[in-house]
C-alpha cells in the first residue's frame, strides 16, 4: 500500500477527475440538436487536421513522420522514380498474364525480376539515404530510415501521405 508521501500528493477523487476530463473535452450533449452540432464540429476538426497532415505540416504529422530528417527522407524519395512505385501495378499485370497458359513461365520470370529489382532498389536507396543523412545531419540516428524510405517508395505516388512536395527528377535544395 503506497502512502501519499511517495508521490507527493493525494489521489484525486473520482468526481474531480471526471470533472477535469469533461472540461478538457467536449461536454456531453443534452439533446439531439447539440449532438448533431458536436458531430459536425468534430468532423470539421478532423477534416482540418487531415488537410494539415496531407500538406505535411509538422504539428499534424504522427511521430514517425516528424522532424527534419524524416522530411529530408520523404523529399529524397519523392524526387526520384523508383521500381517500388510500379511494384503493385506490375504484379497485377503478372497476375493477368499468368492466367494465360502459354505465358505462365514468362509471368513467373517477370514476377521474380520485379521482386529482385525492388530489393536491389531498396538496398541502393537505403545506402544513399543513410550516407546523405550522415553528412547533412551528423547527430541524427539513421536507424529505421531505410525502411521508412522503402515503404514510402513502394506506395503509389498519388496515395502517399503526406503528399509529395517534390516533383520527380527535380533536385532538392
Amino acid at each position: 500500500m503506497s502512502t501519499p508521501e511517495n508521490k507527493g500528493r493525494p489521489t484525486p477523487k473520482r468526481k474531480d477527475a471526471e470533472a477535469k476530463r469533461v472540461v478538457n473535452s467536449l461536454a456531453p450533449a443534452k439533446n439531439k440538436a447539440e449532438r448533431t452540432q458536436q458531430k459536425a464540429q468534430v468532423r470539421e476538426q478532423r477534416a482540418h487536421t487531415r488537410a494539415a497532415y496531407m500538406r505535411g505540416e509538422e504539428g499534424a504529422l504522427p511521430a514517425r513522420d516528424r522532424g527534419p530528417v524524416r522530411r529530408f527522407v520523404r523529399d529524397t524519395v519523392d524526387a526520384r522514380r523508383s521500381v517500388g512505385e510500379f511494384f503493385l501495378p506490375m504484379l497485377f499485370v503478372v497476375l493477368v498474364v499468368s492466367r494465360m497458359p502459354k505465358l505462365q513461365v514468362v509471368a513467373v520470370l517477370l514476377m521474380y525480376f520485379i521482386m529482385l529489382s525492388a530489393i536491389v532498389d531498396w538496398f541502393l536507396l537505403t545506402r544513399r539515404i543513410k550516407s546523405e543523412v550522415a553528412t547533412r545531419f551528423p547527430e541524427a540516428p539513421t536507424k529505421g530510415l531505410g525502411m521508412y524510405a522503402w515503404t514510402r517508395s513502394t506506395q503509389l505516388r498519388r496515395l502517399r501521405a503526406p503528399k509529395p512536395q517534390m516533383v520527380p527528377g527535380k533536385k532538392k535544395p
